[in-house]
C-alpha cells in the first residue's frame, strides 16, 4: 500500500464534526469558561427551545384551531339575536313616534 492510496479521513461527517468541536473550543475560550460547561449550556438551553416550540405548536395546531373556530360558528347560529324584553318607549334617531 503506498503512502498515496491511503482512505480519506475529511469525509463531510468528520469534517462537521471537527467544525463542531472547533466551534466549541472558541466559544469556550472567548467565553473564558471549560468546553464541557459549554456543551451542557448549550444543550439545556436547545431542551428548554424544542419545549417552548412544542407548546406553542400544541396551541397553534392548524385542527385544534379549525375546530376551534366551527365550535364557535355553531355556538352563534344556534344564539338568536338578544331581544329586548322592555320595548324602548323612546324613538329612534330618524324615526317618527
Amino acid at each position: 500500500m503506498s503512502p498515496l492510496s491511503r482512505t480519506s479521513t475529511f469525509s463531510p461527517a468528520n469534517m462537521i464534526l471537527w467544525l463542531l468541536n472547533l466551534a466549541a473550543r472558541m466559544l469556550a475560550r472567548s467565553l473564558n469558561m471549560p468546553e464541557p460547561l459549554v456543551h451542557n449550556t448549550g444543550v439545556f438551553v436547545f431542551a428548554h427551545v424544542q419545549a417552548v416550540e412544542t407548546s406553542v405548536g400544541r396551541t397553534l395546531c392548524p385542527i385544534r384551531l379549525l375546530r376551534q373556530l366551527r365550535y364557535l360558528l355553531r355556538s352563534r347560529r344556534r344564539r338568536p339575536a338578544r331581544l329586548s324584553r322592555y320595548p324602548s318607549t323612546h324613538p329612534r334617531k330618524g324615526e317618527l313616534p
